[in-house]
């Protein structure tokens, strides 16, 4: 199975699909990410925006889900920023407390008023 992020004109996530082999192969048998984009417009209208995605993140670095966005530079899917203190990491997209989360045995929750981790009692 492949999968398919579908964006709206700002490059956000609006929809994500899963399109069976069958339908993103060549007609050598190479899965295809435009073979499976034209198998998606065909249903959903040619003027749809797709681009597909991976759960293991082979793919455009992040598995895409709902209100991430699609940034064409980097071809990658970043998740919503999670709090105004955080840093996009450049090489893994993904936003990075500005103080690493403590390594021990206890949970934590971040606290953005004192941008710090809080343990979880």
């Amino acid at each position: 199975m492949a999968h398919f992020a579908k964006l709206n004109s700002e490059n956000i996530v609006i929809h994500v699909s899963v399109v069976d082999n069958w339908n993103t192969v060549d007609g050598s048998g190479n899965e295809s990410e435009e073979v499976g984009i034209a198998y998606l417009k065909s249903i959903h209208g040619a003027d749809t925006n797709w681009k597909q995605t991976s759960y293991n993140s082979n793919i455009r670095k992040n598995y895409a889900g709902i209100e991430y966005t699609y940034d064409e530079q980097r071809d990658a899917f970043i998740a919503p920023k999670p709090y105004a203190s955080w840093v996009l990491n450049e090489t893994t997209c993904r936003y990075e407390a500005p103080v690493a989360e403590p390594n021990d045995d206890k949970s934590y929750i971040w606290n953005e008023e004192t941008t710090s981790w809080v343990t979880v009692e």
